[in-house]
């Protein structure tokens, strides 16, 4: 494909020849993160499970990321690497909001509902897994594209953590399962983020 031809520095605008697929499979990522938003954040809510709630709020911060991937697509890399930066600082927040999140629940003692998190937490694997499986083929191109693959990556991933949470929680009757995913998940955000930040500022040193 054109984003993976062409070296990050030469200065090769590879968004003016992504192919109409690409764009595509961004509409369908960001129809199917929404979709999802709407399902973890009510189940997280009455499940009372924090990374119920990460997940949710993950998946929102995914459908504005593909909706800002989608505005960017045909404009310059230096454009594009600033939407990148602001992604990587949304992401920052999203991991920092957890952190909080998990530790107000760690005071409460609330333990969450283990089947609802298992149920849901199974249904958001498989729309990860399918959109993750759309966006392979663009996972090496540049930094705003490089976001949008790590970004579904980590759902897939955090997804698997929340099912063994379920698991965790329903054995041992205890929230500590629960939060310690969510704690996982938190710092998968704020390894992306500096992963992102990183390659956009070369990006935009390199313009």
């Amino acid at each position: 494909m054109g984003a993976n031809c062409c070296d990050h520095n030469s200065g090769c605008d590879t968004s003016r020849k992504m192919p109409a697929r690409y764009r595509r499979v961004l509409w369908i990522a960001l129809v199917v993160n929404a979709a999802m938003f709407g399902v973890e954040v009510l189940a997280g809510v009455n499940a009372g499970s924090v990374s119920l709630l990460a997940d949710s709020l993950d998946f929102l911060g995914d459908a504005a990321n593909y909706g800002i991937s989608l505005w960017v697509l045909g404009l310059g890399l230096a454009m594009r690497a600033r939407a990148s930066l602001l992604k990587a600082g949304t992401m920052a927040l999203f991991g920092t909001g957890v952190l909080v999140t998990a530790i107000w629940n760690a005071a409460q003692g609330q333990v969450p509902d283990a089947p609802t998190m298992g149920v849901i937490g199974a249904l958001a694997l498989l729309a990860n897994l399918s959109v993750a499986v759309l966006l392979y083929a663009w996972r090496d191109g540049d930094s705003n594209m490089r976001s949008v693959w790590l970004c579904t990556r980590n759902d897939a991933i955090g997804n698997l953590a929340v099912l063994a949470a379920a698991l965790g929680v329903f054995g041992t009757g205890s929230a500590w399962p629960d939060l310690a995913v969510a704690a996982i998940m938190a710092s998968l955000a704020l390894s992306s983020s500096l992963q992102i930040l990183r390659h956009a500022r070369s990006e935009l040193a390199a313009t």
